[in-house]
């Protein structure tokens, strides 16, 4: 008896032992479970990023903004999530990326110089330019024309949020919208006829406006949603509209005919999805989300919301999405 009992203790405290140290372990070392966490979902994600790879041409790219350096700036990856690389430098909060057509320049927001400005810079983060230059009020949201040659955004110098165009150098400023409501978040058609973009013109309660849509001089302001919305993006053959809707957990990424019927909710996620961006085939979105109770990471899903995919593991804040063409 005593020999059983002698053998039964030589198994027992190893393994008593084992499970105090995965308990200390679990309660004060939840980050390296998250690193942890982080490589299995990597490993899974792997064939699945593979094949998005494939199916959008490899020379497509995906800017993004991250503060995983302690700081608000300009990233560039592949479609895939890989090759994550930094493009600005600076203590100023760089954001809001957008591909010229080319792929060869990227607008972007800073207020390096105290107020937030347009600036523009090479694919490779070099060349730096301030494009809106007016110190006397911010600017936001920039997005290139197809043709390039014109840069859509968002301004306060008249004493309220309305959205200008400029040549793609900063001359020729030229506000596009008159009214006392905010407008904001201007996407060309893919012809560059149109204009996308948010406005609370429509007197409402709720955080946010509604998606219109107007011609690129401005005119014939038509409204598309009746429900409160945000965000919106023309897809590439300018046949639909992706966009945030308010749902009670959060925003979701919809979908909708250019006319504003057919809105479909593609993502259907317990957290916040937003900023949609489609691939330049317009085979796939991406967007933010922060569904993995961490901060703002990117992900990618096929247009019918399938495949959703995550992109980046970052520590901090990781969204604004913007693929090149």
């Amino acid at each position: 008896m005593k020999k059983s009992l002698k053998l039964l203790l030589l198994v027992l405290i190893p393994v008593m032992s084992i499970s105090l140290v995965v308990m200390f372990s679990l309660s004060g070392c939840r980050r390296a479970e998250e690193i942890t966490d982080k490589q299995e979902e990597e490993a899974l994600d792997e064939s699945e990023t593979e094949e998005i790879a494939e199916e959008i041409t490899t020379e497509s790219k995906i800017a993004f903004t991250s503060d995983r350096d302690g700081n608000m700036e300009i990233y560039i990856m592949n479609v895939d999530g890989s090759e994550q690389t930094r493009l600005t430098d600076n203590p100023a909060r760089d954001e809001y990326p957008s591909f010229s057509p080319d792929g060869s320049k990227i607008a972007f927001l800073s207020n390096r110089d105290e107020n937030f400005e347009i600036y523009v810079m090479d694919y490779d983060g070099s060349s730096q330019v301030n494009l809106t230059n007016n110190p006397a009020t911010n600017n936001f949201s920039p997005c290139f024309s197809p043709d390039g040659s014109k840069i859509a955004f968002v301004s306060l110098r008249d004493g309220n949020y309305e959205i200008y165009i400029m040549n793609a150098d900063g001359s020729e400023q030229t506000r596009l919208t008159d009214n006392s409501a905010k407008d904001s978040g201007p996407c060309f058609s893919p012809d560059g006829s149109k204009i996308v973009f948010e406005s609370d013109q429509t007197p409402n309660t709720g955080c946010c406006g509604e998606i219109y849509v107007m011609n690129a001089d401005g005119s014939e302001q038509i409204r598309l949603t009746d429900n409160l919305a945000k965000g919106p993006c023309f897809s590439p053959d300018g046949s639909k509209i992706a966009f945030e809707f308010p749902e009670w957990n959060g925003f979701e990424i919809y979908i909708m005919d250019v006319d504003g019927s057919s809105q479909v909710n593609l993502t259907n996620s317990e957290y916040a999805d937003g900023l949609p961006c489609f691939s330049p085939d317009g085979s796939k979105i991406a967007f933010e989300s922060c569904r993995d109770e961490n901060d703002y990471e990117i992900y990618i899903m096929n247009v019918n919301g399938s495949g959703q995919t995550r992109l980046t593991y970052s520590p901090g804040y990781d969204g604004d999405p913007c693929f090149s063409h």
